[in-house]
């Protein structure tokens, strides 16, 4: 429950709340309580036989989060401490993605699988990465350290760290980086 507890103390240090207003009221925490739940259980050793049966009633669970908070992170993504969902709906994050610490990221945002072939993957998001309401970063791509993530950009390409990039397709605009938005 450490990396739950680093998401909930973002959570409190950008609203000034008590834990149970926002254990209560915010579906972003809701979704992340789910996410770190069924990740512990999938990296556990526990034996199959009590393993398959938790994954499917967390499964269940899960999909009740979909529906009422529409936020859609499977159990086998790969999230580091401190993740922060601005405002709940239309996220989604892919099953194989990898999102490293202390990112942000906004509604409607999918981190999903895109490109042809060998070119055919699912991004790798560095650590202090913003991404902004209604972006979309697919294909197998990296996304370096304190990048920016405009809202409603569409990211194909890998982007340096300490970037911001916005538009369809995504281009750098600035060398600004992410501190000022986490």
């Amino acid at each position: 429950m450490r990396l739950f507890n680093s998401d909930l103390n973002k959570y409190k240090k950008y609203s000034g709340k008590p834990s149970l207003v926002l254990l209560l009221t915010q579906q972003g925490l809701w979704a992340l309580f789910v996410y770190r739940s069924g990740h512990r259980i999938y990296k556990s050793k526990l034996p199959k036989l009590f393993k398959k049966p938790l994954l499917i009633l967390w499964v269940l669970w899960q999909k009740l989060i979909e529906i009422s908070a529409g936020i859609s992170i499977p159990y086998t993504a790969i999230i580091g401490h401190s993740f922060y969902i601005g405002h709940f709906g239309g996220i989604i994050v892919n099953a194989n993605a990898v999102i490293g610490d202390n990112c942000n990221i906004s509604q409607g945002v999918t981190i999903g699988v895109s490109g042809k072939g060998a070119q055919r993957g699912v991004p790798i998001l560095g650590n202090n990465i913003y991404i902004g309401a209604g972006a979309i970063v697919a294909g197998k791509i990296n996304i370096g350290d304190g990048a920016v993530i405009g809202a409603n950009s569409l990211v194909i390409r890998d982007v340096a760290s300490g970037t911001t990039v916005v538009g369809v397709p995504a281009k750098m605009v600035s060398e600004s980086n992410s501190n000022e938005y986490i």
